[in-house]
């Protein structure tokens, strides 16, 4: 279960099979983690029986290489104690999580989660416009998403002459300067969100970057405008 850039699901309840509706049928890979062995019946997805803040459970769901990381169970401590697991075994990961409580949603960005909704929604929503289009490993971005709490995913053009043009992911480190990140790259017309450290960005590319509304402008400040 260790294929690099899959998605690793925890939590099979409304949330996480709004998850699973959405990538169904796309060319993602994913990995669907929950307790309750009778929420699998008659399912075909990838599956694991287990705690999903259980760290042998989380490694067996192969999280060390997955990409992004979908934190969808129903107790709090449990959403932070997964998250803070997640993190400590995957630091490149994006983890959303559901906060099932308004309360809990600082703490679990302190666990490590890149962005937290208390909305049942909000994690399909988000899959739903990142999967659009797929062909093959690679898919489109149709529009700019606007998400809970400010949080958007904005795309953007990379013109000639830009001080992104050749600049890999590591280089701009914008996690660090701004805090906002790169998490998919248009080139030719298709989107590969395969993005790590060594990722170049080029002239004629568009990217997506995902941000709170104030480091989004800051990023276009900085380097578009």
């Amino acid at each position: 279960m260790e294929s690099k850039g899959h998605l690793v699901i925890l939590g099979y309840g409304d949330v996480g099979k709004s998850i699973v509706s959405e990538l169904s049928g796309g060319p993602f890979r994913f990995v669907v983690v929950d307790s309750n062995e009778k929420v699998f019946e008659n399912v075909v997805f990838e599956h694991l029986v287990g705690n999903g803040a259980d760290e042998e459970v989380i490694v067996a769901a192969g999280v060390k290489t997955a990409s992004f990381v979908f934190v969808a169970l129903n107790d709090d401590t449990n959403v932070i104690f997964a998250t803070l697991i997640c993190r400590g075994l995957n630091p490149e990961a994006t983890i959303v999580a559901r906060a099932n409580s308004v309360k809990s949603i600082d703490k679990i960005y302190k666990a490590g989660a890149d962005y937290v909704g208390s909305l049942s929604i909000v994690a399909g929503q988000l899959l739903a416009k990142m999967s659009a289009n797929c062909i093959g490993k690679v898919c489109r971005i149709d529009e700019d998403i606007m998400l809970y709490e400010g949080i958007e995913i904005e795309k953007h053009h990379i013109e000639k002459g830009s001080y992104l043009d050749k600049k890999s992911i590591e280089e701009l480190d914008l996690e660090r300067k701004i805090g906002c990140t790169v998490i998919g790259i248009e080139r030719g017309g298709l989107v590969s969100t395969a993005i790590n450290k060594q990722t170049v960005l080029r002239a004629g590319d568009i990217v997506a970057v995902v941000g709170s509304s104030k480091q989004i402008t800051e990023f276009k400040e900085k380097y578009l405008d």
